[in-house]
């Protein structure tokens, strides 16, 4: 084994969730020998034309993270290691949100400007590009469990603010029941989500019910010059709050991979199966 390929052991949790090829004709190239290729991509950021020779013909293991990106392969497969650590009681129901904005390279630019949608994924018009004072960036809204594990990932345009798309990643949070070990219906709801004050809203406190996110300035400003109309403060438990720093390192332990860290797929599909990639590594 090499630097930024699978272990014995990944390898060994990673196999019996991958797809047949159910294709006649030659065989398929090794699956572990692509895969490694795919996270040297993501690990070191190379472009793929410059994959060692270790790995085969480059063109082969571009063709496939882009088959599998596309048709929803790599994030069946986080999500199939989400169901195990769920049912051998691996999963922490308390939730962290937050976003963090990377840097669009110069090769991130040039896809066509439409939408598509195949096997259920959709690439936006946009392709989740936005451009601000900083440039061309890419926003990744995510929520993640106690143990600083990925959920759900919402990739937009760094120029959309976080609150705008809390519903839509508290949305993504499903995690299915093993059938045999745990059978019922999907794990949606955390005990606790835990947040910055860039989710302080009444919407968002609304949509959730519950307290725990602290009061922006402007709000306790707000409710103090309603006086007795404004209401009671929300309640805030600093010790339980300290425990957001766990998104914070979940953003670095994705940006240790430089494909992450800096966009260079044009497509937002392909983004998103590279955090995929690193997802599912951080899964098992």
């Amino acid at each position: 084994m090499r630097r930024h390929e699978l272990s014995d052991e990944q390898w060994q949790a990673i196999e019996p969730l991958l797809p047949p090829s159910g294709a006649a004709g030659r065989p398929r190239v090794d699956d572990r020998r692509v895969i490694n290729g795919m996270l040297f991509k993501a690990k070191a950021g190379v472009a793929w034309r410059d994959l060692p020779e270790r790995y085969g013909p480059w063109k082969t293991v571009y063709n496939r993270f882009g088959r599998w990106s596309r048709n929803g392969t790599l994030t069946m497969l986080v999500s199939r290691a989400q169901v195990i650590a769920e049912a051998i009681d691996e999963l922490d129901r308390e939730v962290s949100v937050d976003s963090s904005i990377v840097r669009a390279h110069q090769h991130a630019a040039g896809a066509r400007r439409r939408s598509s949608t195949l096997a259920g994924q959709t690439e936006p018009d946009d392709h989740a590009i936005g451009r601000s004072r900083g440039g061309t960036t890419t926003r990744i809204h995510l929520a993640c469990d106690g143990h600083g594990r990925p959920l759900p990932i919402v990739l937009t345009g760094g120029n959309i603010n976080d609150c705008t798309m809390f519903e839509q990643v508290m949305a993504g949070i499903c995690i299915p029941r093993h059938p045999q070990r745990r059978p019922g219906r999907p794990w949606r709801r955390p005990v606790r989500v835990i947040a910055d004050k860039g989710y302080s809203s009444r919407a968002i406190r609304t949509y959730l019910r519950r307290r725990g996110i602290p009061e922006r300035r402007d709000q306790q400003a707000g409710r103090l010059r309603r006086g007795s109309h404004g209401g009671r403060p929300p309640a805030f438990d600093r010790h339980i709050y300290r425990r957001r720093n766990v998104v914070e390192r979940c953003f670095g332990r994705l940006k240790q991979y430089r494909a992450i860290a800096t966009r260079y797929d044009k497509t937002a599909l392909s983004y998103q199966g590279m955090i995929d990639l690193a997802t599912l590594l951080m899964w098992l």
